[in-house]
């Protein structure tokens, strides 16, 4: 009986997890191989070197971000404003897309190519706030002014440590998403989905 080979997409999804957890120095084909309980020499049967499994990881990282969320998004369906939280909500929020996210943008600023794969990944993102936030708004600089803010929040306050006085983070983040959208200040408590980014528990 032939030995069980380990499925390629077990070793991309371990080294996901393992560029979350700790950069790209953390994917290791030998520390792979005991995550998953098998030898390294498994590995050599899905993919030529280390290389190869960064690329299958980018690749897949990439293809989960955008053609998956976008078509969820529009399947899903809804008005503009509601397909553009749930894409923020999709790619932002969660144990899984925002740490890869989160770790790919570091790892593009010691490799070029990383940084090329990001700004494609990141135009497509740009893309479809720029199509949904035109829908309600007809000047092409705002459009594009609002369309960077909403990503540069939705990203940027997994980083900021300030304190907002007397209101939580999730308030503001959900007054900002107000602005942004358009949408009447709310008399009472929103949904934590109305946020860009949520993060259930935050």
């Amino acid at each position: 009986m032939g030995v069980t080979r380990t499925p390629r997409e077990r070793w991309i999804e371990q080294g996901l997890q393992a560029l979350a957890a700790g950069g790209p120095d953390a994917v290791r084909v030998e520390a792979l191989a005991k995550e998953l309980g098998v030898t390294k020499g498994g590995f050599y049967g899905s993919f030529a070197d280390r290389d190869a499994l960064l690329q299958a990881m980018l690749d897949t990282w990439e293809r989960e971000s955008t053609d998956e969320v976008i078509d969820r998004v529009e399947r899903e369906g809804g008005d503009p404003k509601t397909r553009i939280q749930r894409a923020g909500v999709l790619t932002f929020s969660g144990d899984r897309l925002l740490p890869i996210d989160l770790a790919v943008r570091d790892w593009a600023r010691r490799d070029e190519a990383v940084a090329e794969r990001l700004r494609r990944v990141d135009n497509r993102r740009m893309a479809l706030l720029r199509d949904m936030i035109g829908t309600f708004c007809p000047d092409a600089d705002e459009v594009e002014a609002r369309s960077l803010i909403a990503f540069c929040v939705a990203i940027g306050e997994h980083f900021l440590a300030a304190d907002h006085a007397d209101r939580t983070r999730a308030e503001v983040l959900v007054r900002a998403a107000d602005l942004l959208l358009d949408r009447p200040t709310r008399t009472t408590a929103p949904s934590s989905e109305d946020r860009p980014g949520h993060r259930p528990g935050r």
